[in-house]
Order: C-alpha cells, then sequence, then structure tokens
C-alpha cells in the first residue's frame, strides 16, 4: 500500500487560497517568481536569519522545524513564542494583505505539530502582515482546528489525485505567479483548447 503523502504546511496555504495552485506546485513542481514571491522570500529571509532571543519576558524562537506524526505534515515555523508561564504561540509573517482564513490555517496546522512535539496546548498565535505592518491575533478554536483539519484531508486527496484541479479564474489570477502555467482563461473554455490544439498542430476536424 502506498503511503499518505507527507504535507507541507506551506502547501495548506496554497490549497486554502487555489486547490490548482497548489497541485501546480506541490504534485508538478511548477514553481515562477513574480514580484510578490520575490518580496515574500525576502521578508522571510530576514525573519529566519534573525537569532532567537528574549523578548518582554518571552522567549522568541524563530525558524523552527516542526512535524506531525499523527497528522502527516511538515514544516517550519517562522517565530514561536514562549511565556514564562509555559504558553506556546506561533507567529507567521505574510508581506502582504489578508486572503480570508488561508494563512489561519497555516498557522492552525503549525500549532498542531507544536501540540504533538511539546506536549502542549495552543491556544492561539498570530499572523503578521506586512502591508498594514500590523499583526493579528488568532484564536486556535474548534472552527478553525476542523477547517484546518478538512483542508489537510483535501490536500492529500488532491495530491493522490491524477487530475488536475478546474481553474477558479477569477480575480486572483492576474497577480498569480503561475498563470503561464495554469492558462485559467484557455482551460476553463473547451471550445479554445480544440481550437489552440489544431493551431498548434495545423490540423483540421
Amino acid at each position: 500500500m502506498t503511503p499518505d503523502p507527507v504535507i507541507a504546511i506551506s502547501a495548506l496555504e496554497h490549497h486554502a487560497y487555489c486547490p490548482r495552485q497548489a497541485a501546480l506546485i506541490h504534485v508538478d513542481g511548477v514553481w515562477s517568481d513574480n514580484i510578490h514571491t520575490v518580496h515574500g522570500s525576502a521578508g522571510h529571509r530576514r525573519v529566519d536569519t534573525a537569532p532567537s532571543r528574549q523578548e518582554r519576558g518571552r522567549l522568541v524562537v524563530r525558524g523552527l522545524a516542526v512535524y506531525s506524526e499523527r497528522l502527516g505534515l511538515s514544516g517550519r515555523c517562522d517565530v514561536v513564542e514562549i511565556d514564562e508561564d509555559g504558553s506556546v504561540e506561533p507567529v507567521e509573517y505574510k508581506i502582504g494583505v489578508r486572503h480570508g482564513r488561508t494563512a489561519d490555517i497555516q498557522l492552525c496546522a503549525q500549532a498542531f505539530c507544536l501540540e504533538e512535539m511539546l506536549g502542549c496546548h495552543v491556544l492561539r498565535g498570530h499572523v503578521w502582515y506586512g502591508n498594514p505592518r500590523r499583526r493579528h491575533a488568532i484564536v486556535i478554536d474548534d472552527e478553525l482546528r476542523t477547517l484546518t483539519i478538512d483542508a489537510i484531508a483535501d490536500l492529500r486527496a488532491d495530491l493522490r489525485s491524477t487530475l488536475l484541479p478546474a481553474a477558479v479564474n477569477d480575480e486572483r489570477c492576474p497577480r498569480c505567479q503561475l498563470l503561464g502555467h495554469c492558462l485559467p482563461d484557455l482551460t476553463n473554455d473547451p471550445e479554445r483548447i480544440v481550437n489552440h490544439v489544431r493551431e498548434l498542430f495545423r490540423c483540421e476536424s
């Protein structure tokens, strides 16, 4: 029996944002940079390379590798803050703005890993957004936990599938770094696909 694929925690955010994008990246191995991904990578390098230290009475650990054997997850926390009372809170850094609950799901997956690794209960975390330069507290409640468990199951099904999820073709697409690979205008129009193939191979019906 083929074992279930281990899911990269970052893939959960891709999947929550767009299942097709997640499949192109994490199944087909497709990647292209654009201005948004370059800024994001540069921002994460600054976070990951900063030293871990005591800040305002809590230990701030940066670039912590985490995993969950129970859920088949693996990834890295940008920051984990450990208070004097033993409470643990992950912090995820985003360069842009909030897109629904995509980052919340990624944060919750990190919380699952920390709970399994440290034997603690994570009550909340934070997402820092670079555009407004604000940190949002995220409660790791039952609703978010269920949403994240469902996202893990859905993504794992996509990773095992031989079919690429359908293109959404909405206002998110022009900003996507994979626009040239996804081709949402083309793939959602069967007649255009046929015409495109005819043009490529110069064939007639």
